[in-house]
């Protein structure tokens, strides 16, 4: 079964598998102790930091394990807030970061702090001078500013060397999550902190990376422990950690070959998927992006149904909808970008997948959307008659307009009866939809720009948000 979530969770490295196997005979002593066992566990948790450090760039006495890749993000920043709190209680974040860092971010703001969320274009990507902006309107001195080196969500890279560059010259630690790209490269750029996680890269589950320059100001959160130079308390796992540094290693070894194999492979994907079927758009940066991921959304789908159906036809993929989740609100991504999310699919392939696994899921796609659609009920032509419920007349001024029903009815629906009815209003025409969905207010406005649509914008309804769209085409 083709596995394409490997920006989730990459499958376990044979070389990761080698060295935890082996290190789990070797490597169960406290490394602290100086008897044998001891000093043969010490010496490999040694050898996976030295690894860990020529992979991340950095010394390795500025490298830390800690449990996790969210351990490390809550660590680091943290960390650096609590030791510069004399400089000042602001923190910088991109409106894209993982939902580890919002939360980070959330928590300090929370407890007295201020926060500035940069925005992001429609690729995702953050504007070259957004943080040097941010550092000059923040409403007091900053402590830390944050930046991913690339999206988990659609792929694209940030400008993180001209961030970490306007970020020293102000005297401002730069932290970068490093999560999605450290397998392909070390991060460029004059960063203070950094973090990662083995699982996004072969790696076992369970071991983060948190590296510290030196002369970086930083003060452990929570009480003091002699292990991990006190910055990750606890016994170190040293059959994982060996694994994750081993594991790092190889896929560093095969990146640059792999890398330009899987980039022809999501170019593939990015140029025929809007070919194959109508009303899809491809999300992310074109070229900016990392190698092996791509993401795309698709009109009148509902996401958990076609995550359901692929799944069904033997292929594991994630997405950004809100349809796939609890809390039925877009993706924090695909809401900064202003891109559609529902239909929203993210492939991000492997280390070694087959050029046929790609060729398969491109010929089967079409019709697992097509039958997708026609569950919903989707138009086939805009013009197509009402269908709903549907109501005409004033709406507080001269003008009439066609208003659509579409309260307590979840996405993609609320997009597919504007869809319905938009071909019985004349050019210039007004269709009002009535929703209480949250995907709505991103969805809506995406569908009027894929259609040629103008988006009026929307109002306060006596339940729900009234969601205005005047016919242009």
């Amino acid at each position: 079964m083709p596995y394409f979530d490997a920006a989730s969770s990459a499958p376990l490295h044979p070389i990761a598998r080698q060295a935890l196997l082996a290190a789990l005979d070797e490597g169960w002593a406290d490394p602290a102790r100086l008897y044998r066992e001891g000093r043969r566990a010490r010496l490999l948790l040694d050898a996976a930091r030295q690894t860990a450090a020529e992979a991340v760039g950095c010394r390795p006495d500025e490298l830390t394990f800690t449990s996790s890749g969210t351990r490390a993000l809550h660590d680091g920043i943290a960390g650096a807030l609590a030791g510069r709190r004399r400089a000042g209680r602001h923190l910088i974040v991109s409106a894209v970061e993982h939902s580890a860092v919002l939360h980070a971010a959330a928590a300090h703001e929370a407890g007295g702090g201020t926060v500035t969320e940069v925005p992001v274009d429609s690729a995702g990507r953050v504007a070259p001078g957004a943080y040097a902006a941010a550092l000059r309107n923040a409403p007091g001195p900053t402590a830390l500013a944050a930046l991913q080196s690339a999206n988990h969500e659609v792929g694209t890279r940030q400008p993180v060397a001209e961030a970490a560059a306007e970020c020293r010259e102000a005297g401002v630690p730069l932290l970068v999550d490093a999560a999605q790209s450290l397998a392909w490269g070390m991060v460029a750029g004059d960063w203070s902190l950094l973090t990662a996680s083995a699982h996004k890269w072969g790696g076992p589950s369970g071991v983060g990376l948190l590296a510290v320059r030196k002369g970086v100001r930083f003060a452990a959160h929570g009480p003091a422990d002699e292990r991990e130079s006190g910055r990750a308390p606890g016994f170190e796992n040293i059959p994982a950690v060996l694994a994750a540094a081993a594991s790092l290693r190889a896929v560093r070894e095969e990146a640059a070959a792999e890398a330009e194999r899987l980039r022809e492979l999501v170019d593939r994907i990015r140029t025929r998927v809007p070919r194959l079927i109508p009303d899809v758009e491809v999300v992310g940066d074109p070229e900016r992006r990392l190698p092996h991921l791509v993401t795309f959304s698709c009109l009148y789908v509902d996401g958990e149904t076609l995550l359901h159906e692929l799944d069904r036809a033997g292929f594991s993929v994630s997405s950004g909808s809100s349809c796939t989740s609890s809390t039925l609100t877009p993706s924090h991504v695909l809401r900064a970008m202003g891109v559609l999310s529902e239909g929203n699919v993210r492939v991000s392939l492997p280390l070694g997948t087959p050029e046929e696994d790609v060729e398969r899921f491109l010929g089967l796609l079409p019709d697992v959307v097509r039958r997708v659609r026609g569950q919903l009920g989707a138009p086939e032509r805009e013009e197509a008659a009402a269908a709903g419920s549907v109501a005409s007349g004033p709406s507080g001024g001269e003008e009439a307009e066609l208003v659509v029903d579409s309260l307590g009815k979840l996405c993609p629906i609320p997009v597919i009866e504007l869809a319905k009815v938009i071909g019985n209003v004349p050019v210039g025409g007004l269709v009002t939809v009535l929703a209480d969905d949250e995907a709505a207010r991103l969805d809506i406005p995406a569908w009027c720009a894929m259609r040629g649509h103008e988006y009026v914008g929307e109002r306060p309804a006596d339940r729900g948000t009234a969601y205005r769209v005047r016919r242009r085409a």
